[in-house]
């Protein structure tokens, strides 16, 4: 059974960070190419940051670039996001995003508030 758990989102105020991260159990996680989508209410999900099986290539959405940054931990099967200086368009679900060839596994998300 595949599973990918979030977890590290919170309230936070503007220009303040947190850290991401998802672990991800029945899958070989260093074959995967990991990813963090998000959704704020109303809106469609996006495509935040990539990370290739290795680590060695990354992605980033122009409205978060200079900001996050992802990072992968193959032996702890584990994925981060951290996020620094926060605006409160940030505001969204965050969501793992595991994809290998046709296959594509998701976790529940993690809710990141930026407000004042």
């Amino acid at each position: 059974q595949v599973q990918l758990v979030e977890s590290g989102g919170g309230l936070v105020q503007p220009g303040g960070s947190l850290r991401l991260s998802c672990v991800a159990s029945g899958i070989r996680f260093s074959l995967y190419f990991m990813k963090w989508y998000r959704q704020a209410p109303g809106k469609e999900r996006e495509l935040v940051a990539d990370i290739s099986s290795g680590g060695s290539s990354v992605n980033y959405a122009d409205s978060v670039k200079g900001r996050f940054t992802i990072s992968r931990d193959n032996a702890k099967n584990t994925v981060h996001l951290q996020m620094n200086s926060l605006k409160v368009d940030d505001t969204a679900v965050y969501y793992c995003n595991a994809q290998l060839f046709s296959n594509a596994y998701w976790g529940q998300g993690t809710q990141v508030t930026v407000s004042s």
